[in-house]
């Protein structure tokens, strides 16, 4: 065989072995498994609910604002076949890390998962699902990051000020947390302790005379201040303190085979209309703490599942 043909011959094989290779790997690929995808939405504009899953207002003498959210975490995720489903006794999916580093057991907020708008919070192959029906979605909410505006309106040194200034929240709004340190925006804050639900950090940067001001704190909302709601009260109440959402999933309920051949999409839809609500001491609907307009409730207000 000339040097030539031979040359081009061993080429040819070579080819088509790299590319009987490539398809080889082309075809593992496509058979991953079907999965359910859970995503989180973050919708101001949805239905503002009470702890019932009925339509509720700002208190009177109050006022709200609709945060921006960058990025939420959960706790726990279950699907419930019917209204008296007990909480637990449904197929639980997703359970976070937890420990007892600080005492009683609590959320583990270092080993946490986030997810922000539009973003995948957690997936698992549908074939790990007992088949059946599901009505109800349970979210177990943790942990959420957001930004706020408040307002100054104060002199100093002579100098009026009366603007408005962006701020971050991070708020704890699951049973309990062990938290080391979390970074509110720019800043960290060292905990190193278990904290209840409504724990928060506020991390602000005021510009005065050119000059860059950093601030940043922190506190506790009182107990049962969080708001979740739940429309299925009555017949399948959730622990006080706890922060699991519920919801009916839409258009119709969730059905489950094991045999599927291609992902469900669920989209989590939170509503954080006027989620972010203070007592008004200034009835000017701005949130003025300088004025002592202390927050009152930093819970979602409400959540539809949506199968894509």
């Amino acid at each position: 065989m000339p040097k030539i043909t031979r040359f081009i011959f061993v080429l040819t094989v070579f080819v088509i072995a790299i590319f009987t290779s490539c398809q080889k790997e082309t075809t593992n690929t496509g058979t991953s498994e079907a999965k359910l995808v859970l995503k989180f939405k973050f919708d101001s504009a949805q239905a503002r609910l009470n702890n019932i899953g009925q339509p509720q207002a700002v208190a009177p003498g109050n006022a709200g604002q609709s945060p921006l959210f960058n990025k939420m975490s959960a706790h726990y995720v279950e699907l419930a076949p019917g209204a008296l489903t007990a909480l637990g006794a449904g197929a639980v999916l997703y359970h976070a890390t937890e420990t007892s580093v600080g005492g009683a057991t609590a959320i583990d907020f270092e080993k946490s998962t986030f997810a922000g708008n539009n973003e995948t919070f957690f997936s698992i192959p549908l074939k790990n699902i007992a088949a059946g029906e599901y009505e109800w979605l349970r979210v177990s909410l943790a942990y959420q990051n957001y930004e706020v505006k408040y307002y100054i309106d104060t002199v100093i040194s002579g100098i009026t000020i009366r603007q408005s200034f962006p701020g971050t929240v991070a708020s704890f709004i699951g049973y309990r947390s062990y938290i080391k340190n979390h970074t509110i925006k720019n800043q960290t804050l060292t905990v190193n302790a278990n904290k209840a639900q409504g724990f928060w950090g506020f991390e602000t940067t005021v510009n005065f005379g050119g000059i860059n001001y950093p601030y940043i704190t922190s506190g506790q909302a009182p107990a049962g201040a969080t708001t979740v709601p739940n429309p299925i009260f009555a017949t399948s109440p959730i622990p006080a303190g706890s922060c699991v959402v519920t919801a009916a999933f839409a258009p119709g309920k969730l059905k489950i085979t094991g045999n599927e051949t291609s992902d469900i999409v669920i989209e989590v839809s939170l509503s954080t209309n006027k989620s972010f609500e203070w007592t008004e001491v200034v009835n000017d609907g701005r949130w003025e703490p300088g004025k002592g307009e202390q927050v009152v409730d930093m819970g979602i207000r409400g959540m539809i599942p949506t199968i894509k």
